[in-house]
């Protein structure tokens, strides 16, 4: 197998455990559902039939005897219940390491087999036996059972790695008996075609036995089969393969097999040959070194306005305008191949809250909407961490014992939901409970102890709750394997900082906390407000950017009690950006005040004048600007010269300092 085909393979086998965990899941909530059951069985037939066309035999083998106890689930002989689903979930975890040829010396894969066997009554050795194989010279006659089946391995079948023995297990699995090898289209030695497959077998299969079966033992093999049949069940199959079916072979599902031998290929494997590709896969370096391409164009783009304008030739104006509009379309189109839905990262969260309710002893029921809310890759690559700190927070610390809940008039089963939704140009992610809400009276006792805050300290209920994130800080009574040493939120908070993004806690003793977060679309290139301070050029996001105000004259001078401004009746903190950067000089007359929302928060930021606005291209700040965090990067301008970007989410946290100046220069290095 070469690389590239490997990388196939276990690109997909990733896709295929993700479904496989998710059918598994949703299965705890919908145990009798079967269109679930047939999905769990079909994600495994998929995987064993995948890694032996590949060669993975051990992968191949241990699926086979996964599938054959979830075979009994969908014949309705064993029911879905918690035991089986802990040991499916175990089974999956193990094909990754099957796929990476990882040995097993702890025999953890033939114990989980052994539980799945056992939950049958059996084990694996007495299902997966295999039955004597028959060889003549031609197929025996009065074979016995409801039906007769004849199958022959077709094309290159053989050259490409179809191995009859696993087909043969398979229907062995499905009850076939008097296997019998038919050796008489073998043609003499110095005619054979060691790549062809001159020998077919017959057999027996039991009643019951249904077309749709047959088809998923031949989906992933090359063969013509037949069968005489006295009576033959035809399963009614399920949506996806109905839709399928109807699109390319409505005959393969309409009517019982007749009693004469009928060909019958696998419907699907054709349905795939025929449909064109709607999908491509491509590598996701490529992806970044589009983004890097098309941000390389928009700054050249913005240079070649810029050298129009200056010049004032109209042929270049006009050609300048026409090219402007191509790096937009582009951008789009660049940045909608780099938008992966929330979906991708679900099947994680699901299991986290399914091992934790077990480990904690907290029956919890698991939420989702918006699974279908899409962000740039980045940014789902980062988020991963933070919502599995506030998820196990909301378990572990949010989520009543179920006797408490009872005493308190609540179901014993708690609630955790986990929402994403567009708003504008953010992504809002909220992770609700209807556990025990935090008290703001503990926690601010909690904080003073700590030495977080003074006694004195006047916070409103918000920044009360925002203590949570502070390092060292923990609502834990004890210190345990899950939490208690207060890193976890302080690890959220400047992960979503990081991302542009911002934190909001809503919270009510008895009822629950709900945890928003706020976050950009993308990334990688936005629309940014051109400021000058100074003299020099910065950028406002223009998503967090609400309304620009003149300052008033009487605020020109900073105010010992803080510098406040009245925005049609509510009070907005502003900062004064010449005095944070400690600039040289006085402020000439006509400052803006640029107010700016992050959440339900506002600020408003002080600049000598407003330029206008562009598209930014966000370049990382050097190793040497890391500690600036009041930056969140840079661009390159048309005329070539750089513009600090600055970071919102920081400058809200830095108005809580505007009345004293040293301390908020130094939060600007915090």
């Amino acid at each position: 197998m070469t690389d590239d085909m490997g990388a196939i393979f276990r690109e997909e086998v990733r896709d295929l455990l993700e479904s496989l965990e998710r059918g598994l899941l949703d299965l705890k909530s919908r145990p009798d559902d079967m269109g679930l059951i047939n999905q769990v069985f079909r994600d495994l037939h998929t995987v064993k039939g995948s890694g032996a066309m590949f060669g993975f035999t051990e992968l191949s083998a241990f699926i086979h005897e996964f599938e054959t106890v979830f075979d009994k689930v969908r014949a309705g002989v064993l029911p879905v219940g918690p035991e089986l689903l802990r040991l499916a979930l175990a089974a999956k975890d193990e094909i990754p390491g099957l796929v990476e040829g990882e040995p097993d010396p702890e025999g953890r894969r033939k114990d989980i087999l052994s539980g799945l066997y056992g939950l049958l009554g059996a084990k694996p050795a007495e299902t997966g036996a295999e039955d004597a194989v028959e060889v003549v010279d031609a197929p025996a006659a009065g074979l016995t059972g409801a039906a007769r089946l004849r199958f022959q391995l077709t094309g290159e079948a053989l050259a490409l790695g179809a191995r009859p023995e696993l087909v043969l297990d398979e229907l062995r699995a499905l009850g076939a008996s008097n296997i019998v090898a038919d050796l008489s289209d073998v043609p003499e030695l110095d005619r054979l075609d060691v790549e062809a497959c001159a020998i077919s077998w017959w057999m027996d299969l039991p009643a019951g036995v249904t077309e749709a079966q047959l088809e998923e033992v031949f989906l992933f093999v090359d063969a013509q089969w037949s069968l005489e049949a006295e009576e033959m069940v035809v399963e009614e199959a399920a949506p996806e393969v109905v839709a399928e079916a109807d699109s390319a072979k409505p005959e393969a599902v309409a009517a019982p097999v007749a009693a004469a031998p009928v060909a019958a290929p696998a419907a699907k494997a054709e349905v795939k040959a025929d449909a064109p590709g709607a999908t491509i896969r491509v590598p996701a370096e490529r992806l970044d070194g589009l983004m890097d391409a098309v941000g390389e164009l928009v700054i050249a783009e913005a240079r070649l306005t810029q050298l129009a304008r200056d010049l004032r030739d109209p042929s270049l104006m006009a050609t300048a305008e026409q090219i402007t509009r191509l790096p937009g379309g582009l951008r789009d189109a660049t940045m909608s191949m780099r938008m992966v839905p929330m979906r991708s990262l679900v099947g994680r969260f699901r299991r986290l809250v399914l091992d934790l309710s077990d480990k904690l002893g907290k029956p919890v029921e698991f939420r989702v909407t918006g699974e279908d809310t899409e962000l740039d890759k980045t940014v789902i690559e980062k988020l991963a961490d933070p919502l599995v700190h506030v998820l196990r927070n909301a378990l572990d610390h949010g989520m009543e014992m179920p006797d408490v809940r009872a005493a308190a008039g609540k179901s014993r089963e708690g609630l955790v939901e986990l929402v994403a939704e567009h708003a504008g140009a953010e992504v809002l992610i909220k992770v609700r409970d209807d556990g025990r809400g935090m008290d703001p009276a503990k926690l601010r006792e909690k904080a003073i102890a700590k030495g977080l805050i003074t006694p004195e300290a006047q916070l409103t209920e918000g920044q009360i709750f925002a203590l949570i994130f502070e390092p060292g800080f923990s609502t834990a009574e004890a210190v345990t394997d899950l939490s208690g040493r207060g890193v976890g939120m302080d690890v959220v908070r400047r992960t979503i900082e990081a991302l542009r993004g911002t934190i909001e806690i809503e919270s009510a003793l008895g009822k629950g906390t709900t945890v928003t977060l706020r976050l950009p679309l993308t990334l990688a290139i936005i629309e940014g407000l051109l400021i000058e301070v100074a003299g020099e050029q910065y950028i406002l996001p223009m998503p967090n950017v609400q309304e620009i105000v003149e300052l008033p004259p009487e605020k020109a001078k900073p105010s010992k009690s803080g510098d406040f401004l009245d925005v049609r009746g509510g009070f907005v903190p502003f900062l004064r950006l010449r005095k944070l950067f400690d600039c040289a000089g006085e402020a000439g007359n006509g400052q803006n005040v640029v107010i700016v929302r992050a959440g339900d928060a506002r600020v408003g930021i002080v600049v000598d004048r407003i330029i206008g606005t562009n598209q930014t291209v966000i370049k990382q700040m050097s190793k040497l600007h890391a500690g600036v965090r009041a930056l969140s990067g840079a661009t390159i301008l048309g005329n070539g010269s750089i513009a600090l970007i600055l970071d919102v989410g920081h400058l809200m946290g830095m108005s809580r300092s505007q009345g004293d100046a040293p301390a908020a220069r130094q939060e600007v290095l915090a």
